[in-house]
Protein backbone atom coordinates (compact mmCIF):
# COMPACT_ATOMS: atom_id res chain seq x y z
CA UNK A 1 0.00 0.00 0.00
CA UNK A 2 1.43 3.39 -1.05
CA UNK A 3 1.87 6.05 1.64
CA UNK A 4 1.13 9.76 1.38
CA UNK A 5 2.40 12.29 3.88
CA UNK A 6 0.17 15.25 4.73
CA UNK A 7 2.09 18.04 6.43
CA UNK A 8 0.65 21.15 8.06
CA UNK A 9 2.56 24.19 9.21
CA UNK A 10 2.14 26.84 11.87
CA UNK A 11 -1.20 27.85 13.33
CA UNK A 12 -3.14 25.14 11.51
CA UNK A 13 -3.70 23.56 14.92
CA UNK A 14 -5.97 26.58 15.50
CA UNK A 15 -8.35 25.73 12.64
CA UNK A 16 -11.96 26.19 13.68
CA UNK A 17 -10.95 28.89 16.16
CA UNK A 18 -8.69 31.26 14.21
CA UNK A 19 -10.41 33.51 11.67
CA UNK A 20 -13.33 31.17 10.84
CA UNK A 21 -14.49 33.69 8.22
CA UNK A 22 -11.26 32.92 6.31
CA UNK A 23 -10.46 29.32 7.25
CA UNK A 24 -13.88 27.92 8.13
CA UNK A 25 -15.11 26.18 11.25
CA UNK A 26 -13.57 22.76 10.65
CA UNK A 27 -10.84 21.77 13.07
CA UNK A 28 -7.56 20.17 12.08
CA UNK A 29 -8.96 16.91 13.48
CA UNK A 30 -11.89 17.28 11.05
CA UNK A 31 -9.46 17.82 8.16
CA UNK A 32 -7.44 14.78 9.21
CA UNK A 33 -10.58 12.64 9.37
CA UNK A 34 -11.59 13.80 5.89
CA UNK A 35 -8.11 12.97 4.56
CA UNK A 36 -8.04 9.55 6.25
CA UNK A 37 -11.46 8.70 4.77
CA UNK A 38 -10.31 9.70 1.28
CA UNK A 39 -7.07 7.73 1.61
CA UNK A 40 -8.89 4.66 2.88
CA UNK A 41 -11.39 4.81 0.01
CA UNK A 42 -8.48 5.07 -2.44
CA UNK A 43 -6.48 2.29 -0.75
CA UNK A 44 -3.67 4.58 0.34
CA UNK A 45 -1.93 4.81 3.68
CA UNK A 46 -1.86 8.33 5.08
CA UNK A 47 0.36 9.98 7.67
CA UNK A 48 -0.95 13.34 8.91
CA UNK A 49 1.24 15.77 10.86
CA UNK A 50 1.14 19.38 12.09
CA UNK A 51 3.83 21.48 13.74
CA UNK A 52 4.53 25.05 14.74
CA UNK A 53 8.29 24.39 14.54
CA UNK A 54 9.97 24.81 11.18
CA UNK A 55 12.83 22.42 11.97
CA UNK A 56 10.34 19.66 12.80
CA UNK A 57 8.60 20.12 9.45
CA UNK A 58 11.97 19.98 7.67
CA UNK A 59 12.87 16.77 9.53
CA UNK A 60 9.58 15.15 8.43
CA UNK A 61 10.26 16.20 4.83
CA UNK A 62 13.76 14.70 4.98
CA UNK A 63 12.37 11.45 6.40
CA UNK A 64 9.92 11.22 3.48
CA UNK A 65 12.72 10.61 0.97
CA UNK A 66 12.46 7.09 -0.41
CA UNK A 67 9.65 6.27 2.04
CA UNK A 68 6.47 7.93 0.76
CA UNK A 69 4.88 8.24 -2.67
CA UNK A 70 3.96 11.90 -2.27
CA UNK A 71 3.65 14.88 0.05
CA UNK A 72 0.58 17.06 0.45
CA UNK A 73 1.71 20.19 2.27
CA UNK A 74 -0.04 23.21 3.71
CA UNK A 75 3.00 25.13 4.94
CA UNK A 76 0.90 27.96 6.37
CA UNK A 77 2.88 31.19 6.76
CA UNK A 78 6.14 29.40 5.90
CA UNK A 79 4.82 29.32 2.33
CA UNK A 80 5.90 32.92 1.94
CA UNK A 81 9.10 32.90 3.99
CA UNK A 82 10.92 29.58 4.06
CA UNK A 83 13.72 28.88 1.64
CA UNK A 84 14.67 26.05 4.05
CA UNK A 85 11.38 24.22 3.42
CA UNK A 86 11.79 24.83 -0.33
CA UNK A 87 15.27 23.26 -0.19
CA UNK A 88 14.08 20.33 1.95
CA UNK A 89 11.31 19.53 -0.53
CA UNK A 90 13.85 19.47 -3.36
CA UNK A 91 16.16 17.20 -1.35
CA UNK A 92 13.31 14.80 -0.53
CA UNK A 93 12.86 13.96 -4.22
CA UNK A 94 9.18 13.20 -3.64
CA UNK A 95 6.27 14.68 -5.63
CA UNK A 96 4.63 17.58 -3.78
CA UNK A 97 1.20 19.17 -3.94
CA UNK A 98 0.78 22.47 -2.10
CA UNK A 99 -2.61 23.12 -0.45
CA UNK A 100 -4.10 26.27 1.07
CA UNK A 101 -7.54 26.42 2.63
CA UNK A 102 -8.08 30.05 1.62
CA UNK A 103 -7.46 31.64 -1.76
CA UNK A 104 -4.14 33.29 -0.93
CA UNK A 105 -4.37 35.42 -4.10
CA UNK A 106 -7.43 37.24 -2.75
CA UNK A 107 -5.56 38.17 0.41
CA UNK A 108 -2.64 40.40 1.40
CA UNK A 109 0.07 40.91 -1.23
CA UNK A 110 2.73 39.16 0.88
CA UNK A 111 0.71 35.93 0.60
CA UNK A 112 0.92 35.93 -3.21
CA UNK A 113 4.49 34.56 -3.28
CA UNK A 114 5.23 30.93 -2.44
CA UNK A 115 8.62 29.30 -2.11
CA UNK A 116 6.83 25.93 -2.04
CA UNK A 117 5.07 26.49 -5.39
CA UNK A 118 8.47 26.51 -7.07
CA UNK A 119 8.84 22.85 -6.05
CA UNK A 120 5.21 21.68 -6.18
CA UNK A 121 3.72 19.84 -9.14
CA UNK A 122 0.36 21.45 -8.35
CA UNK A 123 -1.16 24.08 -6.06
CA UNK A 124 -4.70 24.04 -4.68
CA UNK A 125 -5.93 27.22 -3.01
CA UNK A 126 -9.37 28.34 -1.94
CA UNK A 127 -11.10 24.94 -1.91
CA UNK A 128 -11.24 24.81 1.88
CA UNK A 129 -10.46 21.44 3.40
CA UNK A 130 -11.63 19.80 0.16
CA UNK A 131 -8.31 20.88 -1.38
CA UNK A 132 -6.61 18.19 0.69
CA UNK A 133 -8.98 15.56 -0.72
CA UNK A 134 -8.36 16.77 -4.27
CA UNK A 135 -4.61 16.43 -3.72
CA UNK A 136 -5.00 12.90 -2.32
CA UNK A 137 -7.25 11.92 -5.23
CA UNK A 138 -4.70 13.25 -7.71
CA UNK A 139 -1.92 11.20 -6.15
CA UNK A 140 -4.20 8.13 -6.15
CA UNK A 141 -4.74 8.51 -9.91
CA UNK A 142 -1.00 8.79 -10.50
CA UNK A 143 -0.12 5.87 -8.22
CA UNK A 144 -2.72 3.39 -9.47
CA UNK A 145 -1.73 1.71 -12.75
CA UNK A 146 -5.35 0.91 -13.63
CA UNK A 147 -6.35 4.54 -13.09
CA UNK A 148 -3.53 5.65 -15.38
CA UNK A 149 -4.77 3.24 -18.06
CA UNK A 150 -8.35 4.51 -17.72
CA UNK A 151 -7.20 8.13 -17.87
CA UNK A 152 -5.11 7.41 -20.96
CA UNK A 153 -8.00 5.56 -22.64
CA UNK A 154 -10.39 8.44 -21.88
CA UNK A 155 -8.00 10.96 -23.44
CA UNK A 156 -7.42 8.88 -26.59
Amino acid sequence: MKTLLVLNGPNLNMLGLRQPEVYGRETLADVESLCQQAASRLELKLEFQQTNHEGQLIDWIHQARGRVAGIVINPGAWTHTSVAIHDALIAAEVPVIEVHISNVHRREAFRHHSYVSLVAKAVLAGFGSHGYVLAIEHFARELTPLARLCTTAEVS
